[in-house]
């Protein structure tokens, strides 16, 4: 997998995914600290000229670095809830979401909020190549993700497994924060343009809402993720202290 950017291909270097880095001819001290760090782990590095970058790319804002990322390994829904141990799992489902800028940012949200993996569904979902990695500041390197054929089925094995699973509907009778999200949780949402299907709605064990005080009525679904995998990470901080 290609992947470009300052951050994201830094932060892959930190963990370890990256098999060659290319530079171009300009570079700055976040780049020569890239460099350095893909030389100390014994990656190899070519410097190529600009129109070689933008063809690696693909066209996408670079900064002058671009990586060859190892594959990204697949996890099972049972791996991820058994990975987060000895936390309750506190997982992101999403349910056709397809602009990758969403599904990075979403995953670098995972990342910083403490959670534990995010299911995506094969079809109808965006590729974690590089404007996801991007998006992610490199999370998409170290968040675990399980690609499930069917959504439905995969909120089953949760249930399964003791997570409950939240699913977020603008017109949902109650409040996302009166729920406890310090018991093994899966948050649940769903596409940019029609929220969540129909299926995975009745497959929820509850579906709550984000109050909405102005004149919008919803938010951008990786902003809504963030707002509801911040209020766990609260919630569980809270019942640490």
């Amino acid at each position: 997998m290609i992947i470009y950017g300052i951050n994201a291909v830094t932060e892959a270097l930190r963990a370890g995914r990256v098999r060659r880095v290319s530079i171009g001819p300009r570079g700055d001290k976040r780049t020569d600290e890239a460099v350095a760090l893909a030389g100390a782990a014994g990656i190899a590095i070519e410097r190529v000229d600009a129109q070689v970058l933008e063809r690696l790319a693909r066209g996408g804002v670079h900064q002058g670095i671009v990586a060859d990322l190892a594959p990204i390994r697949d996890y099972s829904v049972q791996e991820l809830v058994a990975g987060a141990a000895p936390d309750p799992p506190l997982l992101v489902v999403l349910d056709g979401v397809e602009d990758p800028h969403n599904v990075g940012a979403i995953t670098r949200t995972v990342d910083a909020a403490g959670g534990h993996g995010v299911i995506r569904q094969a079809r109808h979902a965006a590729a974690l190549g590089g404007a996801a990695v991007k998006a992610s500041s490199g999370a998409i390197a170290v968040v675990r993700f399980a690609t499930v054929v069917n959504i439905a089925r995969a909120l089953d094995e949760l249930k399964e497994a003791g997570v409950w699973t939240i699913g977020f509907a603008g017109e949902a009778a109650d409040r996302y924060d009166v729920v406890d999200f310090t018991l093994p949780s899966a948050i649940v949402v769903g596409s940019e343009g029609d929220g969540l299907r129909r299926l995975t709605r009745d497959r929820c064990d509850r579906l709550v809402r984000i109050p909405m005080g102005g004149s919008v009525e919803s938010l951008n679904v990786s902003v809504a993720a963030g707002v509801a995998l911040f209020e766990a990470a609260r919630q569980r901080r809270v019942k640490v202290t």
